[in-house]
């Protein structure tokens, strides 16, 4: 048995799943960690039947009104299991969508003005992966780089790659602790930072002594 100490980094504050990519999601209890993240997060997505792209929030022109969406799964996932109906709350507040209707993506497509589909993948297992589109293996969505210094591209839509299987833009789990949130409030005290719009799957209050950007360290 090792003898290595270990160090209270800190606490785990609120724990999220977002069954639809780039839709807002639920808060949880309690979840189970896999390979593939918080068991059942981002099974499901929006596809652009135009080209075949997931829809995402990273082309914020394109895909505005994604986070007005609300996605919860019917029930609780279980590993090994066929991933659960998802039911998506619609930006009147009011109005409920299942995967299960059969006119779902006809009523998301009239709400987002674009025509969409929506596609589910079996969480951990990419050859069970349930879409219409050609070539599953290789999804990508769009990405707009707003006109700033420093970044790769200036005011330009990029296509990027999607780990293959999945509907992540890049890692599968995102954590986030309330010391960014306070340094932000803090730098920018006429803004408005909500863990939620960030959109974390592990929402972390550091130690005391931790301040400042922590994720970075």
């Amino acid at each position: 048995m090792s003898d290595a100490t270990h160090n209270n980094l800190g606490s785990v504050v609120s724990l999220w799943r977002y069954p639809v990519k780039s839709m807002m999601g639920e808060e949880l209890n309690a979840t189970e960690v896999t390979q593939r993240g918080l068991l059942g997060d981002r099974t499901y997505a929006l596809m652009d039947s135009s080209n075949g792209k997931v829809a995402s929030a990273k082309n914020p022109r394109k895909w505005a009104k994604l986070f007005d969406f609300r996605a919860t799964l019917a029930e609780p996932p279980r590993t090994g299991e066929t991933i659960p109906p998802v039911h998506v709350a619609l930006p009147d507040g009011t109005t409920i969508v299942t995967s299960e209707q059969t006119d779902t993506n006809q009523i998301l497509s009239n709400v987002l003005g674009r025509e969409v589909t929506l596609e589910t993948r079996e969480p951990g297992q990419p050859e069970k992966l349930e879409t219409t589109l050609p070539n599953p293996w290789t999804p990508s969505l769009e990405e707009y780089w707003p006109d700033m210094e420093d970044l790769a591209h200036r005011d330009t839509i990029t296509d990027e790659a999607v780990p293959e299987g999945t509907f992540f833009d890049l890692a599968v789990i995102h954590i986030l602790t309330t010391a960014t949130i306070d340094r932000l409030r803090e730098i920018y005290p006429q803004g408005r930072f909500e863990v939620r719009r960030f959109r974390p799957n592990i929402v972390v209050e550091p130690s005391s002594d931790e301040e400042g950007f922590v994720e970075d360290d």
